[in-house]
């Protein structure tokens, strides 16, 4: 199964709530897998930090609506500005005890500078994560 996300490129503006989904978007990227904050946040991070290459994204038209998305990343920057990740889990589902029934709702669940994700994300990766599988099944 894979992990879907998207994301989307925002400016930098007062009174705009890095923890809203903005009105405006410039662009925005498709990515079918690993859309995860430890996997592709952890990409975005280090892509900002330095230059690195990030693969397996698809630019689209910024009016493209997917319905299986699991995150939603956006990139806020501006001019003079530093640049700031906000990430959105699609979707999450919390009982309303007024409605008495499920609302799903984008939560947001991180926003801050790319060295601030790489701490949070990068530090819960394990590392036998990276380990060779050296057992009898390969």
């Amino acid at each position: 199964m894979s992990t879907r996300a998207q994301i989307r490129f925002a400016t930098r503006e007062d009174g705009v709530s890095f923890s809203e989904h903005p009105d405006k978007i410039h662009a925005q990227f498709y990515c079918h897998s690993d859309g995860y904050p430890e996997g592709l946040g952890l990409d975005i991070a280090e892509m900002i930090e330095s230059c690195k290459h990030v693969g397996a994204w698809e630019i689209e038209h910024v009016q493209d609506i997917h319905t299986d998305l699991d995150y939603i990343y956006y990139i806020w920057s501006d001019y003079d500005k530093s640049t700031w990740i906000s990430i959105f889990h699609v979707g999450l589902g919390e009982w309303c005890g007024k409605c008495k029934r499920y609302v799903e709702e984008d939560k947001c669940i991180f926003v801050g500078e790319p060295k601030q994700l790489i701490t949070k994300y990068g530090s819960q990766l394990d590392e036998s994560y990276y380990k060779l599988n050296t057992n009898d099944d390969g």
